[in-house]
């Protein structure tokens, strides 16, 4: 295994009953470093998120985070090592019933045990580097548009310095150009951290800005993996094919009539 890897699966596989999910996936995320896996829906890609934070176990392969084998970890070292992580998920999900600052602040206080006054002061911080005011602390987040619910994510996602930081489709249900300020927001926020990035998106758009290297998940597998600004030159038709977004090519999607 490459020692610089930050996050390293290694021929995983995961079924739920007959369906096949991975199907011998591998892939490894270099300390610092910004992967993108793109895939249709349903391809496994949420899944592979799940394996890596432990919510799923694979029933073949191993997982490693820092060399560290994931995989059978018991639940205190497992704590320890999901202390790494942040995640912006793709629909926010910020709880109703907290109001922002609270909802960015919710790591550092029930994880971190920081006082609440000094995690405030961390999440208006964490809310102004993202371009929001401290006014909008105070609101509640049905009151938010829903470019202004990824940006408190994505404070939420900083607010504890995580050192990797996963990205659910950052970019889903919003207009081009938010959508666009989304994807600057977090190149700047994974530098300013220096923080290793895993994203999973369809957008291809997205991909190209925020990866440093763009991987395809496809049957189960990881079929294709480069450098993104390789990606239109790579070769590989299921590659081409997802990219074009034309229904012609190799991946044939079911439709039932």
């Amino acid at each position: 295994m490459d020692e610089t890897a930050k996050i390293s699966l290694q021929n995983v596989h995961i079924a739920f009953g007959p369906k096949v999910v991975l199907d011998g996936l591998s892939l490894e995320v270099r300390r610092g470093e910004s992967v993108v896996v793109i895939g249709g829906s349903g391809t496994g890609k949420s899944v592979m998120l799940k394996c890596v934070l432990g919510l799923i176990r694979p029933q073949q392969g191993s997982i490693a985070i820092d060399g560290e084998e994931a995989i059978g970890m018991r639940t205190r070292d497992r704590e320890r090592v999901l202390r790494k992580f942040g995640m912006l998920f793709q629909g926010a999900a910020l709880f109703d019933s907290l109001r922002v600052w609270e909802n960015v602040a919710f790591g550092l206080v029930q994880g971190g045990r920081m006082p609440r006054l000094h995690a405030k002061r961390v999440a208006l911080e964490k809310l102004a580097s993202v371009g929001l005011g401290g006014e909008v602390g105070e609101l509640s987040p049905a009151e938010l548009s829903g470019g202004m619910r990824k940006r408190v994510a994505l404070a939420r996602a900083i607010a504890t310095e995580p050192e990797i930081i996963f990205f659910d489709e950052p970019t889903t249900g919003l207009d081009p150009i938010m959508g666009d300020v989304i994807n600057d927001l977090v190149v700047k926020c994974v530098r300013e951290l220096g923080a290793t990035a895993l994203s999973i998106t369809h957008d291809m758009a997205s991909a190209r800005k925020i990866g440093d290297r763009i991987a395809m998940l496809h049957s189960g597998k990881i079929i294709w993996v480069g450098p993104a600004n390789e990606i239109d030159d790579s070769g590989n038709p299921y590659v081409e094919q997802f990219i074009r977004g034309s229904s012609q090519g190799p991946i044939q999607m079911e439709i039932r009539s």
